[in-house]
């Protein structure tokens, strides 16, 4: 591949599907197992985005150390696991992104995802969407430096052979607006997320799209190439 590819690279949770339900759900069994309050919803959803070790490190109360976290991430990923198995774990897709994807495709992009997510979890939400195969490159945040490090973003690119000017980021958080400019790429927000708009162009996000049908010409429009 050469760097005259063009990347489109999404964030999952907040902007491909709409997960706060059961990151909450499993969040809430993760601090109960270690007989801890759960974090309330909205503290919750303002950490989607990072790796789940340091979300859980920034929910802890006050005067709970840092040893706490390895027992709720065990306890929050048998709780997701389980809830998935039950078929509780609802991640509904947001409206228009199979259209998006197709209309970004068409126009010669290749696809990626960058997620704060576990690779098992990023591809059983996919495979439940039947959206595997879609994307080129899966970066998560198991196997990567999470966000808002410019890891997973610079993994993605060499991937694919599409340069940082050629490069797209998606999201929905903050995180994901900075990891994209620590990475050279160009930054795209969605309003309907987990993130306020406002957050989103503070963070650096060049416009913050609030319906799908934006997103493909919004992507074309910020790359270089």
């Amino acid at each position: 591949m050469t760097g005259f590819n063009r990347l489109a690279l999404f964030d999952c949770d907040g902007t491909l599907v709409d997960s706060q339900h059961a990151i909450i759900a499993a969040m809430a069994a993760g601090f109960a197992a270690q007989g801890l309050t759960p974090p309330p919803d909205e503290a919750v959803r303002r950490q989607v985005g990072l790796s789940l070790d340091v979300a859980i490190l920034g929910l802890l109360p006050e005067g709970v150390g840092p040893g706490a976290v390895a027992g709720i991430v065990a306890a929050y990923k048998a709780a997701f696991f389980e809830n998935r198995e039950r078929g509780g774990a609802v991640e509904p897709l947001y409206p228009g992104l199979v259209a998006a994807l197709d209309a970004l495709e068409a126009a010669g992009f290749l696809l990626g995802i960058a997620t704060g997510k576990s690779h098992r979890g990023l591809v059983a939400t996919l495979e439940q969407h039947g959206l595997n195969g879609r994307f080129l490159t899966l970066q998560t945040a198991d196997r990567a430096a999470g966000k808002p490090a410019p890891d997973m973003a610079l993994r993605a690119m060499a991937e694919a052979g599409a340069d940082p000017a050629a490069t797209v980021v998606i999201g929905d958080t903050s995180y994901d607006m900075m990891m994209a400019h620590a990475a050279g790429a160009a930054a795209l927000g969605v309003a309907w997320g987990y993130h306020a708009p406002e957050a989103l162009l503070a963070a650096g996000a060049a416009r913050v799209c609030h319906d799908y049908a934006e997103v493909p010409a919004a992507v074309a429009a910020l790359v270089a190439v």
